[in-house]
């Protein structure tokens, strides 16, 4: 039986693809905060957990010093939307805390214990591929993520470490929950859990989900510069 182990796991993705993970045999190590919700994840017989927040490098460390895995899913991140007139610098380092560093001191807390056959898959967003209004924050930390996770694939290749990045597109959770625009081709928790285990399964660079709408996004992204402008333009109208 493999062991995954998944950040983010008390809500939204995270807490879908363990419980998904859990009910297709794997062994589980259910990571977040929330006590609550991890207890409740607790009581099903193939899933552990464990309680730390990412952003803290100590308490990251400390939680996984002796944890074995054979896949990690580097999944925790939240998502705040930028006022332009009412700019606030602070809300980029809150964005960029769980999505980027707290990848960084998983990755940091992972890597000793790293060997050959290991998956690490860290997840990003479709959002890195399009200069959506308003996503300045989210955006810029997912485009950064994706970079780190692209670039460790090539150094971890070495020693036989497979590195996955993982882009959805709109799934319906507490975050999204809070979205007042329209969110195209939106799909449950439950089935972005089914495509990013099957995508992990696959062993694809990167996975995409929904796969048409990834399709669209990732076509529009090689358009060149002036359109994907204007198109973003149009979208900002939109909204």
């Amino acid at each position: 039986m493999k062991t995954v182990l998944i950040t983010g796991a008390t809500s939204g993705i995270g807490k879908a693809l363990a419980i998904h993970a859990a009910n297709r045999g794997y062994s589980v190590i259910a990571c977040g905060r929330n006590e609550d919700q991890l207890n409740e994840l607790a009581k099903y017989s193939n899933i552990d957990v464990c309680q730390f927040d990412v952003t803290n490098l100590d308490d990251t460390r400390q939680a996984l010093a002796t944890v074995k895995f054979d896949i990690a899913v580097l999944n925790a991140g939240t998502c705040e939307y930028v006022d332009v007139d009412d700019f606030e610098p602070d809300m980029f380092r809150r964005v960029f805390e769980p999505n980027f560093f707290g990848v960084v001191h998983c990755v940091d807390a992972l890597l000793p214990r790293l060997k050959n056959g290991d998956k690490l898959v860290i997840v990003d967003s479709m959002a890195r591929l399009l200069p959506f209004t308003r996503t300045q924050a989210y955006g810029a930390s997912k485009a950064a993520l994706h970079y780190f996770t692209k670039s460790l694939e090539v150094d971890l290749n070495h020693k036989g470490v497979k590195v996955q990045a993982v882009s959805p597109g709109f799934v319906e959770t507490p975050l999204t929950d809070k979205n007042d625009f329209e969110m195209p081709m939106k799909i449950s928790a439950e089935e972005a859990a089914e495509a990013m285990l099957k995508g992990i399964e696959s062993n694809k660079q990167t996975v995409f989900f929904p796969r048409f709408f990834g399709f669209i996004l990732r076509f529009m992204h090689i358009l060149p510069t002036p359109i994907q402008k204007r198109l973003s333009l149009a979208m900002r109208e939109k909204q």
